[in-house]
């Protein structure tokens, strides 16, 4: 009896532990029921307002700056080749790369010993030439006294025929001195004849000997010009480059020894569009001697100078596009030639034209401009230039309206918008009763989510006399009243 007393005992406390068991699971289960069916109390949906840079359109006359790149250039070189083969025996000190040379300066030396052989043989024909026109001078005179005596003989035997002619008229003279008397008239005549043909040869030894002469110097000056050949001189005031010579060298004929340029005469040859180059025409469709600004990139500054556009080339090279332009620079000083530069050239002024950043303008193109409301609306607008980081535009009713200055996608038609830079406006305050601020404090007090420093600013901010609307609002809309 007492193992049955004890057996129902136990059986009767498993049981009840089992129920209690069962009864707190039902609890859980219903806890957590309970607690999944609630509804979510969120925060009623606020509009999201954008923060933008804004910028005011102010229409102006503006004149747009083409910009372009280049490469510097002289507008004078002269390439130094040697006119004479042989061995450099002299070189100048200065005769060097960047080395100032002035005009006229004596910059090398080829060996002189052929050149200087070649002009004393030349000086020596010269001198046999001008010998043989002195002796054929000579000999035109004795031809000519010849010729003279010559007819003077034949005078007189002339006038001997003619003696013995009479003589004979009258009787007192032989038909045998008049027939010698003619053989010595013949022989005169042929005597004339044959002086002639001795001054013409004289004559003609002459025009000989003066052709010679004229040889003789030719040769003698080629040969002087040779000589004068081994001394490279510089042709202009300028700075050596590409040079390319050495003492004890041999140079041959019209090898390139250096170029010399002119640093002082400096311009940039740039290509732009031929839609650009039309802007920088006139009326007549001449290029415009604009203004433009020649600027070089160096670390810690730019070297910027004055230059002029001067000429347009006259074609189009072979597969190349648009137009290759010149511009003369002022003032060169801190250029060298082959500098690669950034031309900056004055186009005519555009009136009734908005500067704007370029990050405002779309595609399209159109502006995004805020309204009374703080909305944006499409604005469209017409792109005329392009300058850097900003645009040139013209529209209709853009004068004085805010546009937005950097456009994003979350930007479009309709979104509501705060200007940088300007105040917010000041939250709207109320009074609270009593009761609704005792319930609130209750709220937050009973908050387990709400950090404590969180709940301690909002209970001093619920205890002042004028609480803000939109904190009332979201503690109110949690404790879903």
């Amino acid at each position: 009896m007492r193992f049955l007393r004890q057996a129902m005992t136990g059986l009767f406390l498993a049981a009840l532990t089992a129920a209690l068991l069962v009864w707190a699971g039902a609890l859980v289960r219903d806890a957590v029921q309970e607690r999944l069916a609630d509804s979510p109390r969120g925060r009623p949906a606020q509009e999201r307002v954008f923060a933008v840079n804004i910028v005011e359109a102010q229409p102006d006359t503006i004149q747009p700056v083409l910009q372009a790149f280049g490469q510097v250039q002289s507008r004078r070189t002269l390439e130094i080749r040697a006119s004479a083969a042989g061995t450099v025996v002299e070189v100048a000190e200065n005769f060097v790369e960047g080395g100032l040379v002035k005009a006229g300066e004596v910059l090398a030396r080829i060996d002189p010993a052929q050149a200087e052989a070649a002009l004393r043989s030349a000086e020596a024909d010269l001198l046999d030439a001008e010998a043989e026109v002195r002796d054929a001078d000579r000999a035109l005179l004795l031809a000519r006294d010849d010729l003279t005596a010559t007819r003077g003989q034949a005078e007189l035997q002339e006038k001997a025929l003619q003696r013995q002619l009479d003589l004979q008229n009258r009787g007192v003279g032989s038909a045998s001195a008049v027939e010698t008397a003619e053989l010595a008239v013949a022989q005169a005549s042929a005597n004339v004849l044959s002086s002639r043909q001795a001054l013409a040869n004289a004559e003609a030894r002459i025009d000989l000997a003066k052709t010679a002469l004229s040889r003789a110097q030719i040769a003698r000056d080629e040969a002087e010009r040779d000589l004068n050949d081994t001394v490279i001189r510089a042709g202009f005031d300028g700075a050596l480059s590409a040079v390319n010579v050495v003492e004890g060298g041999l140079v041959s004929q019209n090898e390139a020894m250096a170029t010399v340029v002119d640093p002082m005469l400096l311009e940039v040859s740039f290509r732009v569009s031929t839609e650009q180059f039309a802007r920088l025409l006139d009326e007549t469709g001449a290029l415009r001697p604009a203004p433009a600004n020649v600027v070089l990139d160096v670390a810690g500054g730019n070297i910027e100078r004055p230059a002029t556009l001067t000429r347009a080339s006259a074609s189009v090279a072979e597969g190349q596009s648009g137009r290759q332009l010149f511009a003369r620079i002022d003032d060169p000083r801190g250029l060298k030639p082959g500098d690669f530069v950034r031309v900056e050239t004055m186009e005519p002024a555009l009136e009734n034209v908005v500067r704007l950043p370029a990050t405002s303008v779309d595609s399209l193109p159109t502006v995004l401009v805020m309204n009374e409301d703080d909305r944006l609306t499409a604005l469209p607008v017409t792109l005329l230039r392009r300058q850097g980081d900003t645009v040139l535009v013209r529209g209709d009713g853009l004068a004085g309206q805010r546009v937005v200055a950097e456009r994003t996608p979350l930007l479009g038609t309709g979104i509501k918008v705060r200007a940088l830079g300007q105040p917010e406006a000041p939250p709207e305050m109320i009074e609270l009763s009593e009761e609704r601020r005792a319930a609130l404090v209750a709220y937050v007090d009973a908050n387990t989510r709400m950090p404590a420093a969180a709940k301690e600013r909002i209970k001093a901010e619920l205890q002042e006399e004028t609480v803000s609307k939109e904190t009332v609002d979201r503690l109110e809309s949690r404790m879903g009243s």
